[in-house]
């Protein structure tokens, strides 16, 4: 995670000469695929129509925006782009029409959005929303189509995720824009707007993982600990995490797993050495991966007649499923999480308020500068 901005405590400095003009600052812009992102200054447009502006103050990177820094998929590739999707921040001005949100507050901005009006936002049956749910092919700002971000010389600068953190500022639909509690710790939100909340929503939204429930966590990254994370949390009785990385091992046994499966070492299937530990098999398993060969031994790691399988992993084309239609048969069920199936507006301030209270988070901090975010996304 990075610091973008100066900031102490809960104290930060919003200048109201900046609302309605263009703003010039500092973001890492990517011009293409698996180059060094260029630290430059760019031009920020003020917000129009139901949109916000924000000054980002911590932003981390997840394994999405190193997927599409890399461009893995050909389709998705558009430059120069402004990457990053996890952040926090203050908003700096609002535009018109927008009522839930104003200057000063402490927010974090959202890939999947909420407008709270549309069918899909008022069906309990979903968290995608039909104009503001993740779109990796969506560039420019829902409004009128253009971008708010350029470069000095005058060029469009493209959006991502409905987000884009890697600058100073940035400027969001406001249904892509979370406001939470003035008093929460913003270096240990910018994890709510993907990671944490997409690993924890996994769990007790889209499994609904009870106690006593095995599980196993395909993938020790950011969102895979927070898989980990909920399931300690609902009371599984056993968590396997599974990770080539050894060094995965420390952290995962710190958060809650109670073994770990480094599958280089196994001279068996995968699966079949955790439907040995488990008597037939886990109940949950959670491909936090990406890869379609993880993904079929997450699902055939389940035990048959009950097993729950949630993809959590991004899978880049064109491969597809690893599956038969005649193995779900068996009783084993798939499905994919989009942000842990929380609805972003209307349930992230909660969960942010249950984290502040220490029910479950893990405790990351600011560790990088803005400067060193190549070396970030080349680790």
């Amino acid at each position: 995670m990075g610091s973008l901005g100066s900031y102490s405590g809960n104290g930060y400095s919003i200048s109201n000469e900046t609302i309605g003009k263009v703003i010039t600052c500092k973001a890492a812009v990517a011009y293409g695929p698996g180059e060094p992102l260029v630290v430059e200054e760019i031009r920020v447009d003020p917000p129009q129509k139901m949109e916000v502006r924000v000054r980002i103050l911590f932003t981390s990177i997840c394994h999405t925006d190193l997927s599409y820094w890399q461009g893995e998929n050909e389709e998705q590739r558009m430059y120069p782009r402004i990457l990053g999707h996890e952040a926090s921040g203050v908003v700096e001005s609002v535009g018109e029409g927008v009522i839930d949100i104003e200057t000063g507050d402490h927010v974090v901005p959202i890939f999947n959005g909420e407008c709270l009006e549309c069918v899909y936002c008022k069906s309990e049956k979903t968290n995608l929303c039909e104009k503001f749910r993740v779109n990796p092919m969506k560039t420019t700002m829902w409004s009128d189509g253009k971008c708010r971000f350029s470069t000095k010389e005058g060029k469009p600068i493209y959006h991502f995720l409905n987000t884009s953190t890697f600058t100073e500022y940035t400027v969001l639909d406001s249904a892509c824009v979370v406001k939470i509690d003035q008093n929460a710790p913003l270096e240990k939100m910018t994890l709510l707007s993907c990671g944490v909340s997409t690993g924890l929503g996994a769990v007790w939204n889209t499994a609904n993982v009870q106690a006593g429930a095995t599980v196993a966590v395909f993938g020790l990254g950011a969102v895979g600990l927070a898989v980990v994370e909920g399931a300690r949390a609902r009371g599984a009785s056993r968590i396997i995490g599974v990770d080539i990385n050894t060094e995965k091992r420390i952290k995962g046994e710190t958060i809650g797993i109670t073994d770990f499966i480094n599958p280089k070492d196994l001279d068996k299937p995968l699966h079949e050495k955790i439907r040995e530990l488990t008597e037939g098999g886990v109940h949950y398993s959670f491909e936090c991966a990406g890869n379609l060969d993880v993904l079929r031994e997450a699902f055939l790691s389940t035990h048959d007649g009950w097993g729950f399988t949630v993809i959590l992993g991004i899978h880049p084309t064109p491969r597809l499923l690893p599956l038969h239609p005649m193995e779900l048969f068996d009783g084993r069920r798939i499905v994919g999480s989009v942000f842990g199936d929380f609805k972003g507006k209307s349930q992230l301030p909660y969960f942010a308020s249950l984290c502040m209270k220490g029910v479950t988070f893990s405790k990351p901090k600011c560790t990088q500068h803005f400067n060193s975010i190549n070396c970030k996304l080349s680790f």
